[in-house]
């Protein structure tokens, strides 16, 4: 049982390497910052949620403990990975003002949140 343990660990390790190694190369040659906002929230969270559960498996099956290191780390990295992403693309978006004149128009008719309100979606907001 210790070697099939083992084969489905070195297994997620690997997957894990590529993962990381897809997501940092994307960081490193994508062309601008909103294309390179993939590579370390998509696919460098796959590979280290690969890592992670490798490292469970380990601690489970080999050393007979616990797992709540990495379930924590799961977790924290499941909630600051998506809003450092939108925190890095509004900022890039408030950067650039002609990014922002080419935004199409929104359904509802009012401004997007990263353009200046109209002062009928101000009057909206005061109803």
């Amino acid at each position: 049982m210790t070697a099939f343990v083992e084969m489905i660990i070195s297994t997620f390790i690997v997957i894990g390497g590529v993962f990381l190694f897809v997501g940092s190369f994307g960081l490193a040659k994508l062309p601008d910052t909103m294309r390179r906002l993939h590579g370390p929230t998509k696919a460098t969270t796959l590979g280290i949620g690969s890592l992670l559960i490798a490292s469970l498996l380990y601690f489970v099956f080999m050393r007979q403990a616990s797992g709540i290191h990495e379930l924590l780390i799961t977790l924290f990295l499941s909630l600051t990975a998506p809003v450092t992403a939108k925190m890095i693309a509004k900022a890039h978006i408030f950067r650039n003002k002609q990014i922002q004149q080419t935004l199409p128009q929104a359904d509802s008719g009012l401004n997007w949140a990263t353009l200046e309100s109209s002062s009928k979606s101000k009057e909206n907001i005061k109803a």
